[in-house]
Formats: structure tokens, C-alpha cells, sequence
């Protein structure tokens, strides 16, 4: 379990494939902040840009870990193939601070930027996400984008998908991966774990009734 709130913005520094097919995975070497990994140990889990992975190795001295990320992640994730800046948090503990939402670490879907641009001191960042995703962003609810719990501002559905848009204050952009998106970025969505619980008891045994009807 995570909360959302990013300990650390590191850097895939470098990319190792795991085989020659396309149902292999790669391996990651990240860079982390000095000191973030004083307190980490092999397979402890560490969301990247949002996504849940467990370090297999791991250099104190060089602040660096390495994960490895299967095919299957890889396919369903934004962010984790290539070099560059990305959102880090460690798991959360039973005394921690809920700064952000329950976040379990599993992205749901990919959202595209459509729009991210400063308005006054702050940052309007829009997301494209996919209609199947609709139903579970509100007004004042919580998404989580690339790791990062954040509030939603407004919901507009089409036919394209649910574009929502959130306020990103300076302190955010500052201290998080999601300075360096841009209109056409892919990103990583994972919806509010209550709003999935919530639409599984209001959906659950529809399939069956309507079976037998």
C-alpha cells in the first residue's frame, strides 16, 4: 500500500533487456535521492511513477536499485522503458502519515495529456483517460497520475473518453516527476480504491440475473 505522496523523484539511468522476445521483460537501474535507501531493504516494494515493484538489488553507497519488470507490466504501464525522471515512494507503514488516499500501486489505465500549462501560480494539467475509467473520477474525488495522489477539478465525458482536469501547485511540480510532461505524455492512472468497491456492490450479480433472465 501507498499513499500517493512521492518520497523522491529518481532516474532510470539504465534499461537491460531480459531476453530477445517480446515476452521478456527488462531490467531497471534506478538512481534515488542521496540517503533514500538507508532504510530499504531486497524485496521491499517501491511504487515507480506509480506502479508497485520489488527490489531485487540494491547499492547504498550509489544510491542505485534495480528492479526487474515483466513483459506484462511493461505493456500496461507509461514510463518504466526508458530513461528519465521518475516518481518514487516507499510501501506504507502502520504508523505512517495518510497524506495522500489509499493507493494500492496498480495502474488501471493509461491517460494521455492534453493539456498542461500555467495558469497564475499554479499548473492546469488535463488528462484524456479511457471511457472505462469514466465512471470512477468525480468532482473533488481522488486519481492518482504517475504515483502522485491528486484531486480531481472537473469531469467531461465524449466520445473520445473522460477528460478530467486537476490544479498542480508549484510545491507539486517542483518536487515530482510531473514538471516534465507535456500535451501527448502517456501517463499512469490508478482510480480511487473506494469507487472500486463501490461499483463492484452496485454491479454484482447484475451478469447473473440478467443470465437467467
Amino acid at each position: 500500500m501507498f499513499t500517493g505522496i512521492i518520497t523522491g523523484v529518481g532516474r532510470i539511468a539504465a534499461v537491460h533487456d531480459l531476453g530477445s522476445s517480446l515476452q521478456h521483460g527488462k531490467r531497471l537501474t534506478i538512481e534515488a535521492p542521496a540517503g533514500y535507501l538507508d532504510d530499504v531493504g531486497p524485496g521491499d516494494s517501491i511504487a515507480l511513477n506509480g506502479a508497485c515493484m520489488t527490489v531485487t538489488t540494491f547499492d547504498k553507497a550509489s544510491s542505485t536499485f534495480e528492479i526487474d519488470i515483466s513483459a506484462e507490466s511493461l505493456r500496461l504501464t507509461a514510463g518504466l522503458s526508458t530513461p528519465g525522471p521518475i516518481n518514487l515512494e516507499k510501501a506504507l507503514r502502520a504508523h505512517d502519515r495518510l497524506g495522500g488516499h489509499i493507493v494500492s500501486g496498480h495502474v488501471d489505465g493509461l491517460g494521455e495529456v492534453t493539456r498542461f500549462a500555467q495558469v497564475g501560480e499554479s499548473w492546469e494539467l488535463r488528462i484524456l483517460a479511457p471511457t472505462s475509467l469514466g465512471k470512477f473520477l468525480a468532482y473533488k474525488g481522488s486519481i492518482t497520475v504517475n504515483g502522485v495522489s491528486l484531486t480531481v477539478n472537473s469531469v467531461a465525458d465524449s466520445d473520445q473518453g473522460c477528460e478530467l482536469s486537476i490544479n498542480l501547485i508549484p510545491h507539486t511540480v517542483q518536487n515530482t516527476a510531473l514538471g516534465s510532461l507535456a500535451a501527448g505524455s502517456r501517463v499512469n492512472l490508478e482510480i480511487d480504491l473506494i469507487a472500486r468497491y463501490v461499483e463492484r456492490m452496485l454491479t454484482a450479480g447484475t451478469t447473473l440475473s440478467k443470465a437467467a433472465a
